[in-house]
C-alpha cells in the first residue's frame, strides 16, 4: 500500500527466528531499506523451557493436521513474550518454527501464525517465507542468502567471500560483493552443507543432560571414527550440484551410528562430520573466497573451528571479527527480509534455492483493526 512506510524508505524491522537447535528464540531490529544494512538496533533472546522443547520436539516431522497444535502454541507464545519487549519496530518478519521440509514432496511446514501475531503485536507481520518457493519448484533454503550479501556491501567487501552459518544444519553463501544485487547473475551461490549442531546437540542432551558441547569439551577427548566418517562423506548429498537443501534429521545414519559410540568419540566423530561437510560444500565454490566468517552457535565451538581452519585455505573467522552479531544474524535476516517482501522485491533466486525465478516469499498479516 501506498500509505506503508516502508514504501517512502528505510525503516526499523524487527526479525524473529527459532532454529533447527530448538533452543529458543532471537530477535533483532535493523534499519533497512531492503537494499542495504543502515544500523543494526536491539536484540533479545528467549529460551525455550525444557518443557516446550519437548512438546517441540514431539512434533518434528509432523504437517499440519498431523497434531501441530500444541507447538504451533508455544511457538506463538514464546514469540509474542518476546516481540512485544521491542519498542519502535514499523514491520516484524517472524519464520516461525520448521517442523518439515521436503521441497519436490510435501512442502515445508513451519509452525505459528503470523496473522495472530499481527493482532497480538499491533504491526504487520511478514512470515511464511519459505513457501512461494517450493510451490515454484525451489528448495525453500537457505533464506538469509539475500542478507548476507546486504552485510558483504556492508563490511565494504572486493573479493569474494563467504558466510558460514553453523546452526543445526550448517549452510554455505558464496559472494561476489562487486556484483549489482544478490539476484544478478554470478552475485551468490547457497547451499545446505549437512548436519552441524542438531545431532551433535542432540547427543550431548541425551548423554550429559547439558544442551551442547560447550567448549568442544567433550569433542576434545575423543577419537574420530574414521570408518563412519567416511561412511558418511560417500552420501551422495555431497556430490548433488548446488543450490540443495536439507531437513533437520537428514543423515539418519549417522546418528544412528554415532549412539553406539561411547560419549566422547560421538562427539568428535559427529564434530569431525561438521566439518567434512562444509570442506565438501568448499568445491562447489565458482571460485575461491578471501574468508570464510561463521555464524551461528558452531562458532562457539573451537574443535569446529579449528577443524575449519586447518582444513580450508581461507582465514576462517566468526563473524564478530567484522563487527557482525553471529548470535542475531538470521533473525536480522527476516526483518531485512520482510522488507524485501513488503517492497515486492525478490528473496530467493537460481543460484539460492534452485527455483526457477527470482521470488518474493512470504505474505503480510496486518493487524485485523487496521483491516
Amino acid at each position: 500500500m501506498r500509505g506503508d512506510p516502508w514504501m517512502n524508505g528505510p525503516v526499523w524491522a524487527l526479525g524473529a527466528m527459532s532454529g533447527t537447535s530448538l533452543d529458543g528464540v532471537d530477535a533483532a531490529m535493523v534499519l533497512t531499506d531492503g537494499h542495504q544494512v543502515l544500523e543494526f538496533g536491539p536484540h533479545a533472546y528467549r529460551p525455550y523451557s525444557p518443557a516446550e522443547q519437548a512438546v517441540l520436539r514431539a512434533a518434528l516431522g509432523r504437517w499440519p493436521g498431523e497434531g501441530v497444535e500444541a507447538a504451533a502454541e508455544v511457538v506463538e507464545t514464546a514469540h509474542a513474550e518476546l516481540l512485544a519487549r521491542f519498542e519502535g519496530a514499523q514491520i516484524v518478519g517472524f519464520h516461525g518454527q520448521t517442523l518439515a521440509h521436503e521441497p519436490g514432496g510435501r512442502g515445508t511446514h513451519q509452525a505459528g501464525n503470523g496473522g495472530l501475531l499481527a493482532d497480538v503485536l499491533g504491526l504487520p507481520v511478514v512470515w511464511d517465507f519459505r513457501t512461494a518457493d517450493v510451490t515454484l519448484g525451489g528448495q525453500g533454503a537457505p533464506l538469509a542468502p539475500f542478507y548476507h550479501f546486504a552485510l558483504a556491501k556492508k563490511i565494504g567487501a572486493t573479493r569474494p567471500l563467504a558466510f558460514l552459518n553453523l546452526g543445526g544444519v550448517g549452510n554455505l553463501t558464496w559472494i561476489d560483493p562487486t556484483q549489482p544485487g544478490p539476484e544478478a547473475e554470478g552475485a551468490l551461490l547457497a547451499f545446505d552443507t549437512g548436519p552441524a549442531n542438531a545431532p551433535l546437540n542432540d547427543l550431548i542432551r541425551a548423554r550429559t543432560g547439558r544442551d551442547c558441547d560447550e567448549g568442544g569439551e567433550v569433542a576434545a577427548k575423543g577419537r574420530v571414527k574414521k570408518p563412519l566418517l567416511d561412511r558418511f562423506l560417500s552420501h551422495p548429498y555431497f556430490l548433488k550440484i548446488p543450490p540443495k537443501s536439507l531437513d533437520r534429521d537428514a543423515f539418519a545414519e549417522l546418528v544412528q551410528a554415532a549412539k553406539k559410540l561411547d560419549t566422547a568419540s560421538a562427539a568428535a566423530t559427529l564434530t569431525a562430520a561438521a566439518v567434512s561437510a562444509v570442506v565438501k560444500g568448499a568445491e562447489h565454490f565458482p571460485r575461491p573466497v578471501s574468508r570464510l566468517l561463521v555464524t551461528g552457535g558452531g562458532r562457539h565451538n573451537p574443535v569446529m573451528m579449528k577443524g575449519l581452519a586447518r582444513r580450508l585455505s581461507c582465514p576462517v573467522e566468526p563473524v564478530e571479527a567484522v563487527g557482525l552479531n553471529g548470535d542475531m544474524l538470521e533473525a536480522q535476516a527476516f526483518a531485512f527480509l520482510a522488507v524485501r517482501v513488503a517492497k515486492g522485491l525478490p528473496t530467493s533466486c537460481r543460484t539460492t534455492t534452485g527455483v526457477a525465478a527470482n521470488v518474493g516469499g512470504g505474505q503480510i498479516s496486518r493487524p485485523s483493526a487496521l483491516v
